[in-house]
């Protein structure tokens, strides 16, 4: 499902909302999560799961191609976490 999907499904099953304001909620719920996770906060949705961020140190990799050493540098990376009530729903429990 993309953002536009959801947007389309909400507005869908809240008439009394203008798509135009679902859409503003939406994409306000995107920014926080994007902002808090950007100050290295974590972002917990309960029942789905909770948004992280990852500090991978710096350290030396190989071309694949040539196979010379490269240096990747530090970095910060998004990471997942579902929830259990999610994970047993997708199982089927």
């Amino acid at each position: 499902m993309i953002r536009s999907e959801l947007i389309q499904k909400i507005a869908e099953e809240n008439p009394h909302l203008y798509q135009r304001d679902v859409e503003k909620i939406v994409n306000t719920i995107f920014e926080e999560i994007t902002k808090a996770m950007a100050e290295g906060h974590r972002v917990e949705l309960r029942g789905f799961g909770a948004f992280s961020v990852k500090k991978r140190d710096q350290r030396v990799g190989r071309n694949p191609r040539t196979g010379h050493a490269v240096e990747v540098e530090e970095k910060h990376v998004p990471f997942f976490k579902t929830g259990k009530l999610l994970r047993d729903r997708l199982n089927g429990k």
